[in-house]
């Protein structure tokens, strides 16, 4: 099932997506196009924690100059950061160089700690697709993303689903793609990632609690360019979706 979080009359409400419409809970249906989306995941009642991976593709690593880590390069994003389909991300009037970063986004479904690598995929809840982008202008250590690249209000577009783990039988097999503008900049598939969706879950949970909710984002392939104002970046990924967004 693929899940969704819309504004209607001001509230935001669950929906699910049903003969390429959002049926709300309260068995209204919502054109694609009349929704005011949000990002897919539900409100909780504590901080929520969100861990993006750096370089966990080779090829984006090589893209940047860098060796590929041989320890995932991890940082932490403020929810604030997060924002819906359809959106705006604001550009920087001063900056010469942000770009969009395409990601495979792991929901977090059980409380997970000192999780085994056979057994992660039982506390995935699901997937969705995510933006993450950077503003290169600040960025300065490359093992240290800085507040500043990755944290501004509204630079992680996710979603426009939520979709249910046992509707994407092998996230380490899907084509992840780009465009800006319809132009495809950038192609890649989540099996050449360096730290694996498992893995992940199985490291981050040996030394930290990961709770309902919580999100990983996974990196992102080669193939980065800067963004212009007006520019419209879609970020697709199979099975999962396709999130668009827009630079203002």
């Amino acid at each position: 099932m693929r899940h969704a979080r819309v504004l209607v009359d001001g509230k935001p409400q669950h929906a699910v997506e049903r003969d390429r419409a959002l049926l709300l809970d309260d068995g209204r249906v919502l054109a694609f196009d009349a929704a005011t989306w949000l990002p897919p995941v539900e409100p909780l009642e504590r901080a929520r924690t969100i861990l993006a991976l750096g370089l966990n593709y080779a090829d984006h690593a090589k893209e940047l100059a860098f060796k590929a880590p041989e320890e995932p390069l991890v940082f932490l994003k403020g929810e604030n950061a997060l924002t819906g389909h359809r959106q705006v991300t604001k550009r920087p009037a001063d900056v010469k160089f942000m770009h969009y970063e395409c990601e495979l986004a792991v929901v977090i479904g059980r409380t997970a700690r000192r999780v085994r690598r056979d057994a992660a995929y039982d506390f995935i809840a699901g997937y969705t697709v995510a933006n993450d982008y950077a503003i290169r202008d600040y960025l300065e250590n490359w093992y240290r993303p800085n507040l500043r690249v990755k944290n501004r209000d509204a630079t992680t577009p996710l979603g426009p689903f939520l979709v249910d783990r046992d509707d994407v039988p092998d996230p380490m097999a899907l084509q992840l793609q780009t465009t800006v503008n319809g132009e495809i900049t950038q192609l890649g598939n989540t099996k050449d990632m360096i730290f694996d969706v498992p893995f992940l879950v199985e490291y981050f949970s040996s030394f930290m609690t990961l709770q309902p909710g919580d999100l990983i984002l996974t990196g992102t392939p080669d193939g980065v360019v800067d963004c212009q104002v007006g520019d419209v970046v879609v970020t697709s990924i199979e099975r999962v979706g396709a999130l668009q967004n827009t630079i203002g």
